[in-house]
Protein backbone atom coordinates (compact mmCIF):
# COMPACT_ATOMS: atom_id res chain seq x y z
CA UNK A 1 0.00 0.00 0.00
CA UNK A 2 1.18 3.15 -1.14
CA UNK A 3 0.40 4.90 2.45
CA UNK A 4 1.44 2.12 4.61
CA UNK A 5 -1.32 1.42 6.27
CA UNK A 6 -3.09 -1.98 6.21
CA UNK A 7 -6.38 -3.30 8.24
CA UNK A 8 -4.06 -4.71 10.81
CA UNK A 9 -3.19 -1.03 12.03
CA UNK A 10 -6.99 -0.28 12.61
CA UNK A 11 -7.42 -3.32 14.03
CA UNK A 12 -4.49 -3.36 16.44
CA UNK A 13 -5.60 0.82 16.96
CA UNK A 14 -9.61 -0.13 17.65
CA UNK A 15 -8.34 -3.58 19.85
CA UNK A 16 -10.31 -5.80 17.22
CA UNK A 17 -9.48 -8.45 14.69
CA UNK A 18 -8.39 -7.95 11.37
CA UNK A 19 -11.16 -10.19 10.64
CA UNK A 20 -13.67 -8.17 12.13
CA UNK A 21 -12.15 -4.94 10.21
CA UNK A 22 -12.75 -6.86 6.71
CA UNK A 23 -15.91 -7.23 7.35
CA UNK A 24 -16.79 -4.06 8.38
CA UNK A 25 -15.11 -2.26 5.46
CA UNK A 26 -16.71 -4.88 3.11
CA UNK A 27 -19.88 -4.52 4.45
CA UNK A 28 -20.69 -7.88 5.68
CA UNK A 29 -22.57 -9.36 8.46
CA UNK A 30 -20.91 -10.09 12.17
CA UNK A 31 -20.33 -6.36 12.79
CA UNK A 32 -22.24 -3.97 14.83
CA UNK A 33 -23.16 -0.94 13.49
CA UNK A 34 -21.95 1.31 16.56
CA UNK A 35 -18.47 -0.89 15.57
CA UNK A 36 -18.59 -0.90 12.05
CA UNK A 37 -18.83 3.26 12.22
CA UNK A 38 -15.99 3.23 14.53
CA UNK A 39 -13.68 1.15 12.09
CA UNK A 40 -14.62 3.27 8.79
CA UNK A 41 -14.44 6.60 10.28
CA UNK A 42 -10.65 5.09 12.21
CA UNK A 43 -10.43 3.94 8.28
CA UNK A 44 -10.97 7.37 6.68
CA UNK A 45 -8.64 8.92 9.73
CA UNK A 46 -5.26 6.59 9.07
CA UNK A 47 -6.01 7.28 5.16
CA UNK A 48 -6.56 3.48 4.45
CA UNK A 49 -7.68 2.55 0.98
CA UNK A 50 -8.43 -1.01 0.24
CA UNK A 51 -5.45 -2.61 -2.10
CA UNK A 52 -8.02 -3.11 -5.12
CA UNK A 53 -8.97 0.40 -5.69
CA UNK A 54 -7.63 1.96 -8.55
CA UNK A 55 -9.94 5.20 -8.49
CA UNK A 56 -12.74 6.57 -6.67
CA UNK A 57 -15.00 5.65 -9.17
CA UNK A 58 -14.10 1.81 -9.64
CA UNK A 59 -17.60 0.52 -9.73
CA UNK A 60 -18.30 -1.67 -6.18
CA UNK A 61 -19.40 -5.42 -6.52
CA UNK A 62 -22.56 -6.08 -4.25
CA UNK A 63 -21.89 -7.72 -0.98
CA UNK A 64 -21.59 -11.40 -1.34
CA UNK A 65 -24.24 -11.72 1.08
CA UNK A 66 -26.69 -10.54 -1.30
CA UNK A 67 -25.77 -12.48 -3.79
CA UNK A 68 -27.88 -15.32 -5.88
CA UNK A 69 -26.33 -17.33 -8.93
CA UNK A 70 -29.55 -19.44 -10.99
CA UNK A 71 -28.77 -23.08 -12.27
CA UNK A 72 -30.54 -24.04 -15.39
CA UNK A 73 -31.00 -27.50 -16.83
CA UNK A 74 -33.24 -28.21 -19.56
CA UNK A 75 -35.71 -31.17 -18.84
CA UNK A 76 -34.09 -32.81 -21.43
CA UNK A 77 -31.33 -34.15 -18.70
CA UNK A 78 -33.41 -34.31 -15.61
CA UNK A 79 -34.66 -37.61 -16.68
CA UNK A 80 -32.15 -40.52 -17.53
CA UNK A 81 -28.89 -38.27 -16.98
CA UNK A 82 -30.78 -36.74 -13.80
CA UNK A 83 -27.97 -38.70 -11.61
CA UNK A 84 -24.40 -37.29 -12.89
CA UNK A 85 -25.83 -33.78 -14.03
CA UNK A 86 -28.01 -33.45 -10.40
CA UNK A 87 -24.33 -34.43 -8.15
CA UNK A 88 -23.14 -31.48 -10.20
CA UNK A 89 -25.79 -29.58 -9.41
CA UNK A 90 -25.45 -30.20 -6.32
CA UNK A 91 -21.38 -29.71 -5.85
CA UNK A 92 -21.49 -26.32 -7.36
CA UNK A 93 -24.35 -24.88 -5.00
CA UNK A 94 -23.01 -26.06 -1.92
CA UNK A 95 -19.46 -24.80 -2.84
CA UNK A 96 -21.40 -21.26 -3.76
CA UNK A 97 -23.31 -21.53 -0.54
CA UNK A 98 -19.72 -21.77 1.78
CA UNK A 99 -19.20 -18.51 0.20
CA UNK A 100 -22.32 -16.68 1.36
CA UNK A 101 -23.90 -17.01 -2.18
CA UNK A 102 -27.27 -18.78 -2.93
CA UNK A 103 -28.56 -20.67 -5.62
CA UNK A 104 -31.97 -20.66 -7.52
CA UNK A 105 -32.55 -23.61 -9.39
CA UNK A 106 -34.69 -23.96 -12.37
CA UNK A 107 -35.89 -26.13 -15.15
CA UNK A 108 -35.99 -24.98 -18.41
CA UNK A 109 -38.89 -27.05 -19.97
CA UNK A 110 -38.94 -27.90 -23.74
CA UNK A 111 -41.32 -25.71 -24.90
CA UNK A 112 -39.88 -22.35 -23.12
CA UNK A 113 -36.76 -23.52 -24.86
CA UNK A 114 -38.54 -24.08 -28.50
CA UNK A 115 -39.82 -20.44 -28.03
CA UNK A 116 -36.98 -18.61 -26.27
CA UNK A 117 -38.86 -17.95 -23.32
CA UNK A 118 -36.57 -17.05 -20.69
CA UNK A 119 -37.15 -18.12 -16.74
CA UNK A 120 -38.70 -16.24 -14.15
CA UNK A 121 -35.39 -15.78 -11.91
CA UNK A 122 -33.87 -13.84 -14.82
CA UNK A 123 -37.20 -11.66 -16.04
CA UNK A 124 -37.63 -11.29 -12.45
CA UNK A 125 -34.03 -10.32 -11.48
CA UNK A 126 -33.88 -12.86 -9.10
CA UNK A 127 -30.07 -13.73 -9.82
CA UNK A 128 -26.67 -12.26 -10.27
CA UNK A 129 -25.45 -14.64 -12.71
CA UNK A 130 -26.43 -17.74 -14.40
CA UNK A 131 -25.09 -20.97 -14.70
CA UNK A 132 -26.32 -23.28 -17.44
CA UNK A 133 -25.94 -27.62 -17.03
CA UNK A 134 -26.11 -29.52 -19.65
CA UNK A 135 -26.50 -29.08 -23.32
CA UNK A 136 -29.50 -26.13 -24.72
CA UNK A 137 -30.01 -25.73 -28.08
CA UNK A 138 -28.36 -23.10 -30.42
CA UNK A 139 -31.49 -21.10 -30.13
CA UNK A 140 -32.02 -20.72 -26.87
CA UNK A 141 -28.37 -19.77 -26.21
CA UNK A 142 -28.47 -17.12 -29.27
CA UNK A 143 -31.65 -15.84 -26.17
CA UNK A 144 -29.84 -15.74 -23.38
CA UNK A 145 -26.38 -14.54 -25.31
CA UNK A 146 -28.26 -11.11 -24.94
CA UNK A 147 -28.97 -11.09 -21.40
CA UNK A 148 -26.60 -8.66 -19.69
CA UNK A 149 -25.40 -10.99 -15.80
CA UNK A 150 -22.97 -12.95 -15.79
CA UNK A 151 -23.16 -16.47 -18.12
CA UNK A 152 -21.18 -19.61 -17.66
CA UNK A 153 -21.85 -22.96 -19.40
CA UNK A 154 -21.01 -26.36 -17.88
CA UNK A 155 -20.39 -29.29 -19.49
CA UNK A 156 -20.88 -28.15 -23.15
CA UNK A 157 -20.11 -24.96 -25.23
CA UNK A 158 -20.97 -23.49 -28.75
CA UNK A 159 -18.03 -22.38 -31.02
CA UNK A 160 -20.67 -19.66 -32.74
CA UNK A 161 -20.67 -18.02 -29.10
CA UNK A 162 -18.19 -16.35 -26.85
CA UNK A 163 -19.09 -17.61 -23.95
CA UNK A 164 -17.42 -19.16 -20.96
CA UNK A 165 -17.68 -22.52 -20.53
CA UNK A 166 -16.36 -25.57 -17.77
CA UNK A 167 -16.07 -28.68 -19.80
CA UNK A 168 -14.10 -32.25 -18.96
CA UNK A 169 -11.86 -32.94 -21.55
CA UNK A 170 -14.41 -35.27 -23.84
CA UNK A 171 -11.94 -35.31 -27.19
CA UNK A 172 -8.95 -36.38 -24.89
CA UNK A 173 -11.28 -39.01 -23.13
CA UNK A 174 -12.51 -40.23 -26.25
CA UNK A 175 -9.04 -40.91 -27.83
CA UNK A 176 -7.63 -42.74 -24.62
CA UNK A 177 -10.49 -44.73 -24.33
CA UNK A 178 -10.43 -46.22 -27.86
CA UNK A 179 -6.50 -46.33 -27.32
CA UNK A 180 -6.63 -48.32 -24.41
CA UNK A 181 -8.96 -50.96 -26.69
CA UNK A 182 -6.10 -50.46 -29.66
CA UNK A 183 -3.52 -51.67 -26.70
CA UNK A 184 -5.79 -54.30 -25.92
CA UNK A 185 -5.55 -55.72 -29.41
CA UNK A 186 -9.07 -54.57 -30.91
CA UNK A 187 -9.05 -53.58 -34.53
CA UNK A 188 -12.84 -53.01 -35.22
CA UNK A 189 -14.41 -50.77 -32.72
CA UNK A 190 -17.57 -49.05 -32.66
CA UNK A 191 -18.47 -46.17 -31.28
CA UNK A 192 -22.16 -45.88 -29.19
CA UNK A 193 -23.58 -42.14 -29.19
CA UNK A 194 -25.89 -39.74 -30.93
CA UNK A 195 -22.81 -37.60 -32.47
CA UNK A 196 -24.71 -34.41 -33.04
CA UNK A 197 -26.41 -34.22 -29.77
CA UNK A 198 -23.84 -32.52 -26.98
CA UNK A 199 -20.61 -30.92 -27.86
CA UNK A 200 -19.42 -33.56 -25.35
CA UNK A 201 -20.66 -36.37 -27.30
CA UNK A 202 -19.44 -35.00 -30.44
CA UNK A 203 -15.90 -34.00 -28.98
CA UNK A 204 -15.69 -37.79 -27.60
CA UNK A 205 -16.48 -39.49 -30.89
CA UNK A 206 -13.78 -36.86 -32.73
CA UNK A 207 -11.36 -38.33 -29.86
CA UNK A 208 -12.37 -41.96 -31.06
CA UNK A 209 -12.33 -41.06 -34.73
CA UNK A 210 -8.63 -39.34 -34.24
CA UNK A 211 -7.39 -42.73 -32.64
CA UNK A 212 -8.96 -44.77 -35.33
CA UNK A 213 -6.91 -42.42 -38.27
CA UNK A 214 -3.54 -42.77 -35.92
CA UNK A 215 -3.66 -46.33 -35.90
CA UNK A 216 -4.16 -47.04 -39.41
CA UNK A 217 -7.86 -48.58 -38.34
CA UNK A 218 -10.85 -48.75 -40.94
CA UNK A 219 -13.90 -46.28 -39.57
CA UNK A 220 -17.47 -48.26 -40.12
CA UNK A 221 -19.95 -45.78 -40.47
CA UNK A 222 -22.80 -48.81 -39.54
CA UNK A 223 -20.86 -49.10 -36.13
CA UNK A 224 -21.64 -45.28 -34.69
CA UNK A 225 -24.40 -46.03 -32.95
CA UNK A 226 -27.06 -43.90 -32.07
CA UNK A 227 -28.49 -44.07 -28.44
CA UNK A 228 -31.34 -41.28 -28.02
CA UNK A 229 -33.37 -38.80 -29.45
CA UNK A 230 -33.35 -35.69 -30.34
CA UNK A 231 -30.07 -34.46 -28.06
CA UNK A 232 -30.86 -36.26 -24.74
CA UNK A 233 -34.40 -38.24 -24.55
CA UNK A 234 -32.44 -42.19 -24.40
CA UNK A 235 -34.00 -44.30 -27.02
CA UNK A 236 -35.01 -47.44 -25.44
CA UNK A 237 -34.68 -49.60 -27.75
CA UNK A 238 -30.95 -50.72 -28.80
CA UNK A 239 -30.42 -51.24 -32.40
CA UNK A 240 -27.59 -53.69 -33.18
CA UNK A 241 -25.42 -53.65 -36.85
CA UNK A 242 -25.41 -57.24 -38.24
CA UNK A 243 -21.40 -57.22 -38.40
CA UNK A 244 -20.62 -56.88 -34.84
CA UNK A 245 -17.05 -55.22 -34.09
CA UNK A 246 -15.16 -56.81 -31.09
CA UNK A 247 -15.55 -53.58 -29.12
CA UNK A 248 -17.55 -50.09 -28.32
CA UNK A 249 -16.84 -46.99 -27.29
CA UNK A 250 -19.92 -45.40 -25.77
CA UNK A 251 -20.25 -41.98 -24.76
CA UNK A 252 -21.53 -42.49 -21.29
CA UNK A 253 -21.58 -44.91 -18.38
CA UNK A 254 -24.80 -44.97 -18.56
CA UNK A 255 -24.79 -45.90 -22.32
CA UNK A 256 -22.44 -48.56 -21.95
CA UNK A 257 -24.61 -50.09 -19.29
CA UNK A 258 -27.33 -50.17 -21.43
CA UNK A 259 -25.30 -51.49 -24.40
CA UNK A 260 -24.15 -54.30 -21.79
CA UNK A 261 -27.37 -55.52 -20.68
CA UNK A 262 -29.42 -55.47 -23.95
CA UNK A 263 -25.61 -57.99 -25.26
CA UNK A 264 -26.48 -60.31 -22.40
CA UNK A 265 -30.07 -60.40 -23.71
CA UNK A 266 -29.22 -61.38 -27.23
CA UNK A 267 -26.47 -64.13 -25.56
CA UNK A 268 -23.41 -62.11 -26.01
CA UNK A 269 -21.31 -62.00 -23.45
CA UNK A 270 -19.39 -59.08 -22.37
CA UNK A 271 -16.24 -58.63 -22.25
CA UNK A 272 -15.81 -61.93 -23.65
CA UNK A 273 -17.72 -61.33 -27.18
CA UNK A 274 -17.87 -57.73 -26.96
CA UNK A 275 -15.98 -55.61 -25.08
CA UNK A 276 -16.95 -52.07 -24.00
CA UNK A 277 -16.11 -48.76 -22.32
CA UNK A 278 -17.82 -46.06 -21.13
CA UNK A 279 -17.25 -42.19 -19.91
CA UNK A 280 -17.80 -40.35 -16.72
CA UNK A 281 -17.09 -42.98 -13.88
CA UNK A 282 -20.50 -42.40 -12.50
CA UNK A 283 -22.00 -45.15 -9.76
CA UNK A 284 -23.63 -46.95 -12.43
CA UNK A 285 -19.84 -48.08 -13.69
CA UNK A 286 -19.36 -49.97 -10.65
CA UNK A 287 -22.74 -51.75 -10.08
CA UNK A 288 -22.60 -53.00 -13.50
CA UNK A 289 -21.83 -56.82 -14.43
CA UNK A 290 -19.11 -56.78 -15.46
CA UNK A 291 -18.00 -53.15 -14.23
CA UNK A 292 -17.02 -50.60 -16.53
CA UNK A 293 -14.21 -49.48 -17.64
CA UNK A 294 -14.52 -45.96 -18.03
CA UNK A 295 -12.76 -42.40 -18.29
CA UNK A 296 -13.56 -40.28 -14.67
CA UNK A 297 -14.94 -37.02 -14.94
CA UNK A 298 -13.05 -35.05 -11.77
CA UNK A 299 -16.73 -33.33 -11.04
CA UNK A 300 -15.41 -31.71 -7.78
CA UNK A 301 -13.49 -29.74 -9.84
CA UNK A 302 -15.87 -28.90 -12.57
CA UNK A 303 -17.92 -27.40 -9.73
CA UNK A 304 -15.05 -25.45 -8.12
CA UNK A 305 -13.84 -24.34 -11.11
CA UNK A 306 -17.38 -22.85 -12.28
CA UNK A 307 -17.81 -21.56 -8.82
CA UNK A 308 -14.67 -19.65 -9.42
CA UNK A 309 -15.17 -18.31 -12.60
CA UNK A 310 -18.63 -17.27 -11.58
CA UNK A 311 -17.62 -15.26 -9.18
CA UNK A 312 -15.00 -13.61 -10.82
CA UNK A 313 -17.26 -12.36 -13.61
CA UNK A 314 -19.70 -11.00 -10.71
CA UNK A 315 -16.59 -9.51 -9.19
CA UNK A 316 -15.27 -7.71 -12.04
CA UNK A 317 -17.15 -6.75 -14.80
CA UNK A 318 -16.43 -7.87 -17.88
CA UNK A 319 -13.98 -10.86 -16.86
CA UNK A 320 -13.54 -13.42 -19.51
CA UNK A 321 -12.25 -17.04 -18.48
CA UNK A 322 -12.61 -18.73 -22.09
CA UNK A 323 -12.85 -22.08 -22.13
CA UNK A 324 -11.79 -24.42 -18.86
CA UNK A 325 -10.83 -27.57 -19.82
CA UNK A 326 -10.69 -30.53 -16.77
CA UNK A 327 -8.50 -33.37 -17.50
CA UNK A 328 -10.04 -36.78 -16.85
CA UNK A 329 -7.95 -40.12 -16.50
CA UNK A 330 -8.68 -43.92 -17.36
CA UNK A 331 -10.09 -45.96 -15.01
CA UNK A 332 -9.59 -49.55 -16.23
CA UNK A 333 -12.35 -52.08 -14.90
CA UNK A 334 -13.47 -55.45 -16.12
CA UNK A 335 -15.54 -54.49 -18.95
CA UNK A 336 -12.25 -55.31 -21.80
CA UNK A 337 -10.93 -58.10 -23.25
CA UNK A 338 -7.31 -58.84 -23.73
CA UNK A 339 -6.91 -60.07 -27.14
CA UNK A 340 -3.68 -59.00 -27.94
CA UNK A 341 -2.50 -62.37 -28.26
CA UNK A 342 -4.82 -63.04 -31.33
CA UNK A 343 -2.82 -60.83 -33.68
CA UNK A 344 0.93 -61.53 -34.99
CA UNK A 345 3.28 -58.13 -34.70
Amino acid sequence: MKNGVKMLDIAQKLGVSVVTVSNALAGRDGVSDKMRRKICETAEELGYKPSNTKSGKQKQSPPRESRNVGILTSECFVGARGTFYWELTALISNKLSAMNVLTVYECISRENENSGTLPTMITDKKVDGIIVIGQISRKYIERLSHITMPLLFVDFYDNRFNIDSVNSDSFHGGYILTDYLVEKGHRDIGFFGTVNATSSINDRFLGYIKCLMENNLEYHKEWTIGDRFERSLLNPHIEFPKNMPTAFVCNSDETAFRVISALKSKGVRVPEDISVVGYDNYTVSSICIPTITTVDVDLDKMAASSVDIMIKKMDVPGYCAGRCIISGKLIEKNSVLDISGSYGD
